[in-house]
């Protein structure tokens, strides 16, 4: 899937980035992380109803932390529509409580669609490309929400751009993991950024506690 959508810049990411982006049904295995998060970030207080009201579908974490165990966890599935699915399941072991933020990505026209929580309720554009380094840099696009038989383009004034970049670093043998959520006129709405280790294991499909509620056949 993720080779499809980046083409030649497939080949220019660290061989451990291609292993790992490189689940999907024809592979036979799944991808699972394990590690710490160095800082979970929010902004402002006046952010904190957003991510309150996302929590609630496992999307974004309203806390902030430090030294944060989590795990993510990547399976191949294909869905009630027939499509090839990867789900970006993200647990952060918060002192007081367990918090998720679930993804589950699929090739729709030659890119990638992320949709966001539980329900898939959120559709949102992926452009994926290779830095110098052989990092992954992900940078979110377009959004859209659907429920029910309502679907709309979400306005960007209420909602925030992603930029993520992960690597492998051959010295530690850790891949690093950065994210941060932006508002164009608000700023800095939330982030992370941390090291983990990944274990490869030979799967076809995804455990049911990692697929949505609901599947969202719209794109």
């Amino acid at each position: 899937m993720f080779a499809a959508a980046m083409g030649e810049d497939f080949a220019r990411l660290h061989p451990m980035l291609q292993r790992r982006f490189g689940v999907g049904l024809a592979s036979g295995y799944a991808c699972v992380g394990e590690g710490v998060m160095s800082r979970i970030r929010r902004g402002p207080w006046w952010t904190v109803p957003f991510l309150q009201i996302g929590r609630f579908r496992n999307i974004l974490v309203p806390e902030v932390g430090a030294d944060v165990p989590f795990t993510i966890e990547n399976f191949a599935y294909r869905d009630p529509f027939g499509r090839e699915t990867v789900t970006f399941v993200r647990e952060f072991r918060m002192p007081h409580r367990r918090r998720r933020f679930d993804a589950t990505m699929v090739l729709a026209q030659g890119r990638i669609v992320d949709y966001l929580g539980t329900h898939q309720h959120l559709a949102v554009d992926l452009d994926l490309s290779a830095d110098a380094d052989g990092g992954l840099v992900l940078r979110s696009d377009a959004q859209r929400f659907y429920a029910g038989p309502l679907g709309f383009r979400f306005p960007m004034l209420f909602s925030g751009r992603a930029l993520l970049r992960e690597s492998f670093d051959d010295d530690t043998g850790l891949f690093r993991i950065r994210l941060e959520v932006r508002n164009r006129v608000f700023g800095f709405l939330f982030g992370y950024e941390g090291t983990f280790r990944c274990t490869f294991v030979d799967v076809v499909d995804a455990p049911q506690r990692l697929k949505p509620v609901h599947h969202e056949p719209r794109t």
